[in-house]
């Protein structure tokens, strides 16, 4: 409606213009009403919907002083000569403008297609699982940040991952291209997720000392790395200093996974602490797994008040993952009146109901007790 009404401003600036030059006395002028449209068009309208504006001016302004016969008159010339001039820096400016939107479309397109590279989206169904992911990046206009996510099938089962590496920016696009390209390759070789977060704090170390950009001596990256193996009913999980991942049950209740004990992140093994210890929990049919990174739990609302998901999602009922994160998203965005201070990644994943193995759910949410 706003960009509708301002795109009037060229028309109704010139029609004032004339209506003000009509009623005011001969030392009253409306130049600046002419002179203001084609400038106000500029940014707006094509090129030749700008030089119609810039034609409309100059021509109300020769046609006002040919009525009031003034156009032998030096005022008269000087006030026609500005109105042309800006009509001509008014095609100047839309022609910029117009490059320049064509550059930004173009690099969104290649924003686009990286992120599609580093970070693809999941498949909807992985190794009989049903999986979803949401990614938004805290940075204007930017599609990727320092939050990462991975899933894919290996010889052990579904293995994933659900990162947040420090800081924000390239230097952590790149860190995170690192952990999911080591990731990915690990997943498939090492037998177990022990193993696999040792091959990605390697990685992490080898790539610090080849780029500086990585900074080998203060990076460090927080991640879960997780294991479904096949039929098995369970969930194996290592943590090393990530927010803990939440097991929403069919029923709406919902259990923290926290480690037995804290580990530092990946990037910090050489400060030393315990070995590498992965936890198993149930997980049965029915049964969804969330991970985040902590974009959803330090998103504040105007009181300062942090977003807590286990409390907002206890005794929720949602149909599946793809359910669960989309309202999640909608709720962080009320809570915090939808801005973003940082990254945020969050990732679903959900072992199918003993009748519905091969669908997918299309009820609606169902609240149960107080919720959001």
């Amino acid at each position: 409606m706003t960009r509708r009404v301002v795109r009037l401003l060229p028309g109704v600036l010139i029609a004032v213009g004339m209506v003000f030059d009509v009623l005011t006395p001969p030392s009253f002028t409306g130049s600046p009403f002419f002179t203001a449209a084609p400038l106000i068009a500029a940014p707006l309208f094509t090129l030749w919907a700008t030089a119609l504006t810039g034609a409309l001016a100059v021509c109300g302004v020769l046609v006002l002083h040919i009525l009031n016969g003034t156009s032998w008159k030096v005022e008269a010339l000087t006030e026609l000569v500005t109105v042309l001039t800006v009509a001509g820096l008014a095609l100047l400016i839309n022609r910029m403008v117009r490059r320049s939107g064509e550059r930004l479309a173009s690099a969104r397109g290649i924003a686009e297609a990286a992120q599609r590279a580093v970070l693809p989206k999941p498949a909807e169904r992985i190794g009989g699982l049903h999986v979803s992911a949401w990614y938004e990046a805290a940075q204007a206009d930017a599609f990727i940040g320092g939050d990462l996510y991975a899933v894919q099938e290996t010889p052990y089962g579904v293995r994933l991952a659900v990162g947040d590496v420090r800081g924000k920016g390239l230097g952590a696009v790149e860190a995170v291209a690192v952990v999911l390209g080591a990731f990915r390759e690990a997943a498939e070789t090492e037998p177990t997720l022990e193993a696999l977060a040792q091959r990605l704090e390697r990685a992490l170390a080898r790539e610090g000392t080849r780029r500086d950009s990585l900074d080998a001596v203060e990076g460090f990256t927080t991640c879960v790395l997780g294991e479904i193996p096949p039929g098995a009913g369970a969930l194996r999980l290592l943590n090393r200093g990530h927010p803990e991942p939440l097991l929403l049950h069919g029923d709406g209740e919902l259990a923290v996974l926290a480690p037995a004990e804290p580990a530092l992140p990946l990037g910090l093994g050489e400060l030393g602490g315990r070995p590498d210890l992965a936890q198993e929990w149930a997980f049965p049919a029915g049964t969804t797994l969330l991970l985040y990174t902590d974009g959803l739990t330090e998103a504040r609302d105007g009181a300062g008040q942090f977003y807590d998901p286990a409390a907002r999602l206890r005794g929720r009922i949602f149909p599946g993952p793809q359910a669960l994160l989309s309202a999640l998203s909608s709720d962080v965005r009320r809570h915090t009146g939808g801005g973003a201070t940082d990254d945020m990644a969050l990732l679903a994943v959900g072992r199918p109901g003993e009748r519905e193995p091969e669908r997918r759910r299309t009820v609606p949410v169902v609240p149960r007790g107080d919720v959001m």
